[in-house]
């Protein structure tokens, strides 16, 4: 592109740009970085343009047959503007120079802003050089590594035929599988430019068992980021002799009674519930709605003094690892509770703007349509001092919650949350299975109620929805002991 060293408003239209239509590169900084400096003159006070490109792809086996394929190639942009502690988001599937226009002038009228007259001056955005994680990190080659469709079905039936080796009493069985593979570009009037690839897998089971009146039915699902070999290199058959274990000794296992009682929660997918009836709480979205309990806390004590949680987006191959957030941030770790006491929260670039909290590189979206918010990555509760046997030990009555299921959480940390696999804990010891626990309670409770936690961290990976869309994070816990929480049952 040539252009005159100060750019009119009115010469615009003979400019020509020639940028790469299959690749997000070095050669998209001119028409953003000309697109950024006319809705600055427009008198927007910050622009960001999000550009994506997607394959995804999905796979289905139940019983012994593929029952489903769904690929999807999407392509497209979203452009925000702010004006004061306000703003808007635009999106468009036309990533043409005038598309984004188009989609720039609609954000700028939403805000009460209209392009530059004709003669006005476009001020030049400096752009910072291309931060390329994707170059940088050999990601290009990711989705030519990735497995092919057969093998995907080869894999997903093979899985199938172990579980059917494994379990009794089988109803239905399914392996489920997905690969997103993700090519993002952002550039922003602060001259943020950067760009990333991302490449995320899962893989998992479901199995229902059945004899006469008795059901159950267990789930486990793997996943994680920058690993093209991933679905090769899965342990299906450990995965399947697992899930067919905890099958079994839930079929015929006694319900439950309602009641008060210590529990042990077991770590990875334990964390759970800390992710959604307290992590939730400290992103920065809740504090702007008014519906955390923990707006005012920072400082203060929230949670017993033997907890401590992390957020962060860099431990190697996690669900919710990220080089860098949809806002061209950098990942990093981000302290949110230590030793009891509230440290930080989780935030974007609107969260910062109109809460002050610092940003944590944590504005995530699901994807173009959607506008980028404080989102959670891999969020976890810290490894402690205790030995797992130390937490049953103390227990003499009480309850064993090996594998969560689903649950829900109103707007201010009211949970409830099925167990999926329990056990009863008699005298320090875990004795008979139960099943059809619900754990129910407060996150302003619970969090001072975790008075122990074992050395064994680990983690689970997981969907997380929200404003802006479901994004991937990981979940995840040691083994901990919760004092007293209600538990519904029978």
């Amino acid at each position: 592109m040539q252009s005159p060293t100060l750019l009119i408003s009115k010469e615009l239209p003979s400019l020509t740009y020639t940028y790469a239509p299959d690749r997000f590169d070095e050669s998209w900084e001119a028409p953003l970085s000309i697109l950024l400096g006319l809705g600055r003159a427009a008198g927007a006070d910050f622009i960001e343009f999000f550009l994506e490109r997607v394959n995804y792809i999905s796979c289905m086996a139940e019983d012994d047959a593929i029952t489903s394929i769904a690929p999807r190639l999407a392509t497209g942009a979203g452009v925000r503007v702010f004006r004061g502690k306000a703003d808007c988001y635009v999106s468009t599937n036309d990533l043409s120079f005038n598309g984004l226009k188009a989609a720039l002038e609609k954000g700028l009228s939403i805000m009460g802003l209209h392009l530059p007259a004709p003669n006005s001056f476009v001020p030049e955005i400096h752009l910072e050089i291309l931060r390329d994680y994707a170059t940088k990190k050999g990601k290009e080659a990711w989705l030519g590594q990735s497995s092919s469709m057969r093998e995907m079905g080869d894999v997903l039936l093979a899985a199938n035929g172990a579980l059917s080796e494994k379990a009794n009493h089988i109803q239905s069985r399914r392996a489920v599988y997905f690969r997103d593979w993700q090519e993002v570009l952002v550039a922003a009037s602060d001259g943020t430019f950067a760009r990333d690839i991302r490449l995320t897998q899962s893989v998992g089971y479901s199995l229902l068992c059945a004899d006469g009146t008795n059901r159950s039915s267990i789930s486990k699902r793997v996943g994680g980021t920058s690993a093209p070999d991933f679905l090769r290199t899965w342990n299906y058959a450990h995965d399947a002799e697992e899930v067919a274990e905890s099958a079994a000794k839930m079929l015929y296992a006694d319900y439950v009674e309602s009641g008060t009682y210590p529990i042990v929660m077991a770590n990875e997918f334990g964390g759970v519930i800390f992710h959604e009836a307290c992590g939730h709480l400290l992103e920065t979205t809740q504090i702007e709605r008014k519906t955390t309990p923990f707006a005012e806390k920072k400082g203060e004590k929230i949670a017993h003094e033997n907890l401590t949680a992390w957020d962060e987006g860099i431990t190697s191959d996690a669900f919710g690892t990220i080089d860098m957030d949809d806002e061209g941030m950098p990942a990093q770790r981000t302290l949110l509770i230590e030793n009891g006491i509230l440290k930080n929260f989780i935030s974007d670039r609107a969260g910062f703007m109109r809460t002050g909290h610092p940003r944590t590189g944590s504005g995530r979206r699901q994807g173009y349509t959607f506008a980028a918010a404080s989102r959670m990555r891999n969020t976890y509760i810290a490894p402690g001092e205790y030995e797992i046997d130390d937490l049953f030990a103390s227990i003499e009555k009480g309850i064993y919650c090996k594998k969560m299921g689903g649950g829900s959480v109103g707007a201010t940390g009211q949970f409830n949350f099925a167990v999926d696999e329990a056990y009863l804990i008699e005298n320090g010891k875990v004795t008979k299975p139960l099943k059809g626990a619900t754990l129910i309670g407060e996150a302003t409770e619970i969090m001072d109620k975790i008075s122990m936690c074992s050395k064994d961290l680990g983690l689970a990976a997981g969907f997380c929805g929200s404003v802006s869309g479901s994004v991937y994070v990981t979940v995840g816990q040691p083994h901990l002991k919760v004092d007293s929480i209600t538990v519904g049952g029978r």
